[in-house]
């Protein structure tokens, strides 16, 4: 007899991607979920705004800045968030609109803006950055621990973005969307430092997108928003994929788990790279998306700095 094979458990959807709110953003990106608010915090990066979506009122508020705003993370000791803008870290308080530039981690590449950024379960947080024309393989990957303590882990990246970790937090996954491949890292949780780098899965972005902003479940699968390929992926530990969520936008570009159990994955979108004809065809693109599942997602960590 041999011997039994265990089953993958697949995810599914029990709604289908409806849109929220279709703001038409340039380049949505940044998903949030805050616990404190009950509420989804995203940014438009080209459109130089931050966005906060109520699910319960359906309340949708807008700030706007002078610059790009990339990323974002709720603070664990005190109200507001932690900002990305194109060359700084901020502290921003939505409430009041002060803001408080902390740090510029590249000041000397000045061609640079800040991508994607998330914190990990200690509250650091990890922010990369790309080339404004997301051609070159200037961008890097920040620890930013707060107190001016800023330090570089990984160079020469084509677009970064994500990251996010295994369940243990023991493996960083980290996307290099200009090459259209996950990066798999070692991880120390305490250190918070990085060791034997692996390629977790390369896409076929001709065919299926390229990885952009990404999510880890309560049981550990990836997903994955495809920029170009007009959907979220989820993907177990090796990189197979699972489940799929087209969307009527080809540029999909993050996703969060949100809502009071977790269980909503909202989905941000871009129209950026559309022609007449294509947007023509996507009236719903740059919107923000929400689909529910039969799994829940992790709390998003929060800033300690």
């Amino acid at each position: 007899m041999g011997l039994a094979v265990p089953r993958v458990s697949v995810p599914r959807a029990v709604s289908a991607p409806r849109c929220v709110w279709p703001l038409a953003a340039t380049l949505g990106e940044g998903a949030c979920w805050s616990a404190r608010e009950q509420a989804l915090y995203f940014v438009d990066i080209l459109g130089k705004a931050l966005h906060r979506y109520r699910p319960d009122s359906g309340e949708c508020r807008s700030w706007h800045f002078e610059e790009e705003v990339s990323a974002l993370a709720e603070r664990e000791r005190a109200p507001g968030l932690l900002l990305s803008l194109r060359h700084d870290l901020a502290l921003f308080d939505p409430a009041s609109g002060e803001l408080v530039r902390l740090h510029r981690p590249e000041p000397q590449r000045t061609g640079n803006r800040f991508n994607d950024g998330k914190c990990d379960a200690r509250g650091r947080f990890w922010i990369g950055s790309t080339d404004y024309a997301c051609r070159a393989w200037t961008g890097a990957l920040y620890r930013y621990e707060g107190g001016g303590r800023c330090t570089r882990l990984l160079d020469q990246v084509c677009i970064s973005n994500g990251p996010t970790w295994s369940l243990d937090g023991r493996t960083m996954y980290f996307n290099e969307t200009g090459h259209a491949r996950t990066w798999a890292i070692d991880f120390d949780p305490e250190r918070g430092t990085l060791g034997e780098r692996r390629l977790w899965r390369q896409f076929d972005a001709a065919s299926e997108g390229v990885p952009d902003g990404m999510t880890t479940d309560a049981r550990g699968r990836l997903w994955i928003a495809r920029w170009g390929g007009g959907a979220v992926t989820c993907h177990d530990g090796e990189g197979t994929e699972l489940a799929r969520i087209t969307l009527p936008a080809t540029n999909v570009t993050s996703c969060a788990f949100g809502g009071p159990d977790l269980r909503t994955l909202y989905i941000t979108t871009a129209t950026v790279d559309l022609d007449e004809t294509k947007r023509a065809a996507q009236p719903l693109a740059g919107g923000l998306f929400a689909v529910e599942l039969d799994v829940p997602g992790l709390p998003a960590n929060r800033f300690a700095g």
